[in-house]
């Protein structure tokens, strides 16, 4: 846990005993201007990770016809970004660091349609939800050791939604990328995701955009366990 202690000014930690050391690493700690976070999950003990929209590569993000910073509770970084309106829909992010050993996982959280308060209540609007219905979007995942992960889905199909009882509007949606093994935690490893549509014959919008996590799902030894088995 060295690597996340690094994060940290020493005062917090040197006079701490481990069992206090093991409660401050379990709160999320922040790093890259605040754009990522990174703690220990109490029960498993594995390092997990959030980057959020603010720490990745948002084509348009800089023009307000298209995207917006949407300040919100929802979400653990208090911000994310909205969209209204774009034809070349495309989402990146990068991120290396000492991962210890083992199997991860890697998902967008994203919202059809944008969300306010009004009297206390939480209320959706889907003026601007268009587009997600006509192709799907892919999704995609590569690590600095030659490993690749790759899915599409259609992010709006109500009618289907419908029939099968499922409601994607209105509600944060974790779309799982893909997974990957770390083996060793030298050299660190470097992961690679993009989110796209970029088929530019149709227009999409009314999408927020809140964080990517990366978390562990698997424990290394098992994993080479049930190999050799095989």
């Amino acid at each position: 846990y060295q690597d996340l202690l690094d994060l940290l000014p020493p005062e917090r930690y040197l006079t701490l005993s481990k069992k206090d050391i093991f409660a401050v690493l379990s709160r999320p700690i922040p790093f890259d201007d605040d754009s990522k976070e990174l703690w220990i999950d109490r029960v498993t003990g594995r390092v997990c990770m959030a980057i959020s929209a603010k720490g990745m590569a948002i084509t348009g993000i800089e023009d307000r016809r298209y995207w917006n910073w949407n300040p919100t509770e929802e979400s653990r970084f208090h911000v994310v970004a909205y969209l209204q309106q774009i034809w070349w829909f495309e989402v990146d992010g990068t991120v290396r660091f000492h991962l210890p050993p083992g199997i991860y996982s890697l998902s967008f959280r994203i919202h059809l349609g944008r969300f306010t308060k009004r009297l206390g209540r939480r209320v959706c609007h889907f003026e601007h939800t268009h587009g997600w219905d006509v192709k799907p979007v892919r999704f995609s995942l590569s690590t600095s050791d030659g490993q690749n992960a790759s899915c599409e889905y259609y992010l709006d199909d109500v009618e289907r939604d419908e029939a099968l009882g499922q409601h994607k509007r209105g509600c944060w949606i974790e779309y799982r990328v893909g997974e990957f093994i770390v083996n060793e935690s030298e050299p660190s490893t470097e992961i690679q995701w993009s989110m796209k549509q970029i088929d530019c014959t149709h227009s999409k919008g009314g999408l927020c955009v809140d964080s990517v996590f990366i978390n562990p799902i698997g424990d290394l030894k098992e994993h080479r366990k049930k190999d050799f088995v095989k």
